[in-house]
């Protein structure tokens, strides 16, 4: 837990008993699956939120696409006992439209840019212009991506608007469920890039910088309930909790922008 944001708990964890409209006799085992992006946002404000509610989180993690068994889309397939997702708005749009989640229960939490690092220690690129960005992905022996949005982002859209298709063949990979920062951190690439929230956490990496305005590209990150949840309103509190305007402060330490409170 990060000591300079325990402040904003207390007020934080005060509102949470309004918004959960609960109390521990009526706590409940609420399951939550997170993506990666949202994840230590998400891991700083849980504490709180069960001492404010009662309710106790069950935390589980999967990206929010792909083909991996963890990703929430096949969990939700095979009818896992989810109450809440918090995953890539687009994606969390997509199972909403196939009656997946409640509809009308979306709530946007936060933004989440694109971020690129080295392993500790090594030279810093300067990826502040289009211009250095592209000499960053030329001059690295290998680049890793995930295989989430931002992973999609750079292999459909970043690499043909830095010019670059041909000469990053065979050098650079999407990466599959692991962080790109651990890839990064354990050598098998010398430069990747994902959402800041994501490689934020991971220590051995140095973060050099965010995409240039030009190319960046944001990744919304939101929640909702699940369809035939068993605990929808306690649910419902989360989600207000991770919201707050009290605990924007914890979500921008993790590398996100928090959303804009709703009107």
């Amino acid at each position: 837990m990060r000591a300079h944001h325990l402040k904003h708990f207390t007020f934080a964890a005060l509102a949470a008993l309004a918004l959960a409209g609960g109390s521990a006799a009526q706590a409940a085992d609420l399951h939550v699956v997170s993506s990666g992006g949202f994840a230590q946002a998400y891991k700083d404000l849980a504490g709180p939120f069960e001492r404010a509610s009662g309710d106790h989180l069950v935390s589980e993690w999967g990206p929010s696409m792909g083909a991996t068994k963890n990703a929430i889309p096949a969990r939700l397939a095979r009818g896992e006992p989810i109450d809440v997702v918090i995953m890539v708005g687009d994606a969390l749009d997509k199972l909403m439209a196939e009656g997946k989640l409640e509809a009308g229960s979306k709530v946007v939490l936060a933004n989440s840019p694109i971020a690129c690092a080295v392993r500790h220690g090594a030279p810093h690129p300067d990826i502040s212009s289009v211009a250095g960005l592209r000499a960053a992905f030329l001059h690295a022996s290998h680049v890793a991506y995930s295989d989430s949005a931002s992973g999609e982002y750079i292999k459909r859209q970043l690499i043909d608007k830095l010019g670059i298709r041909q000469q990053m063949e065979g050098k650079a990979a999407q990466i599959p469920a692991t962080p790109v920062g651990e890839i990064v951190a354990h050598g098998d690439a010398d430069f990747g890039c994902q959402q800041r929230s994501e490689l934020a956490p991971v220590k051995g990496i140095d973060i050099v910088g965010l995409l240039p305005d030009e190319v960046q590209m944001k990744t919304e990150f939101s929640g909702a309930i699940v369809r035939g949840a068993p605990h929808p309103d306690a649910g419902r509190a989360l989600l207000r909790f991770l919201s707050a305007p009290a605990n924007a402060p914890v979500v921008a330490a993790s590398g996100l922008e928090p959303a804009a409170p709703a009107r």
